[in-house]
């Protein structure tokens, strides 16, 4: 390459990576792989990641990045964007102040904890990211594999199939047999409690699945043009009939071993989006509510149905890091401000021709 040729390549994105939970581990190793990706910067929740190199905490060889836990210095940074990833499933709402401070510092944001669809929050939120992307010059994106992908883009891309259409149906039931978290299945799932200090844990953990998966009915609702009156949440759970043993931990007789969340979006009284989440803490001993899979329904003339088993996507927290990774250049070259699914063109992964693999 001449002189001339390298001083008009692109420079590339200057990305980064906020928590390194596995997700985020994985979008680590993704940026590093990338061409036209750089690791700029990592934020780390706990003390003993503090300084330590990012290929080193992503299982790579030493980058010469290393993580902090200061969001100054991270604000400080020349950076395009920030892959937000907190490491928790719940509400959306509870890192605002951060993200805004994020925006506001000219870094696009892309949301692995919600922001799928900010509107469905209220003006007040939307104007607080908003005043933010405009200090900043900047754009927010929420996107993952469910929500983010399953759960709202999936309908809306089958939705052009079908006419007059009359519901909407997702389902996603997980199995976490093979789940190495303890604190993503006891903790977070709140699979092993007992029945009273499960349905104790309810009322918060309600509050952010209520949170979390209103985007998504709201996005669906917003694209297929009709307006929501309410979102009905409904739970159900089963108790482990014999002690269960899992990678993450075991599971007591009596404790809490599945749980079945269904959001419904009602307009005149009628459930017109419907999303199911179901998790399972060992598939093959709870036959209850079905197979570990997903499925999407969409009701019309005609009606389009999607099944899948669990081998559909074979590893989802890389289907969600990629699904982050293909994004960044669409939502960094977009106008600054909220951009959804439907105001942003296709997001679509890269070939790599040089990669051995069969079709």
């Amino acid at each position: 390459m001449s002189p001339a040729d390298a001083s008009s390549a692109p420079r590339p994105y200057r990305v980064v990576q906020w928590a390194t939970g596995a997700l985020g581990r994985a979008v680590i190793r993704g940026v590093l792989d990338r061409p036209g990706l750089e690791l700029a910067g990592v934020w780390v929740h706990t003390p003993a990641k503090d300084g330590a190199d990012a290929g080193l905490l992503s299982g790579r060889a030493a980058t010469g990045v290393t993580a902090t836990r200061d969001l100054g210095a991270i604000l400080d940074l020349d950076a395009d964007c920030v892959v937000y990833a907190p490491g928790r499933a719940g509400d959306p709402l509870a890192d605002l102040d951060t993200v805004c401070a994020l925006l506001a510092s000219g870094k696009n944001v892309i949301s692995m904890n919600g922001l799928v669809y900010p509107q469905a929050h209220g003006p007040s939120l939307v104007n607080e990211l908003e005043q933010a992307c405009k200090r900043g010059g900047s754009s927010v994106h929420g996107t993952g594999f469910n929500t983010g992908f399953m759960a709202d883009v999936m309908p809306l891309a089958l939705s052009r199939l079908s006419r007059r259409i009359t519901h909407v149906y997702s389902r996603e039931c997980s199995d976490f047999a093979r789940h190495p978290s303890w604190g993503m299945v006891h903790h977070m799932v709140g699979f092993g409690r007992d029945e009273e200090a499960f349905l104790r844990s309810l009322r918060p953990t309600r509050t952010a699945m209520r949170s979390l998966y209103t985007e998504s009915l709201h996005l669906v609702a917003a694209g297929l043009g009709v307006d929501l009156d309410e979102i009905d949440v409904d739970v159900d759970y089963r108790l482990a009939g014999t002690d269960l043993e899992i990678t993450a931990g075991r599971i007591p007789r009596g404790t809490v071993a599945a749980a079945r969340w269904t959001f419904s979006g009602l307009t005149g009284g009628r459930p017109v989006i419907s999303v199911e989440v179901i998790h399972k803490a060992d598939a093959a001993r709870i036959p209850d509510w079905g197979d570990p899979g997903h499925s999407v329904r969409v009701h019309g003339r005609p009606s389009i149905t999607l099944t899948t088993d669990d081998e559909w996507v074979s590893d989802e927290i890389s289907a969600a890091a990629a699904h982050a990774l293909n994004s960044i250049p669409v939502v960094c070259a977009a106008e600054p401000g909220i951009r959804t699914y439907l105001d942003l063109p296709p997001v679509t992964g890269r070939m790599d021709a040089t990669a051995s693999g069969g079709l």
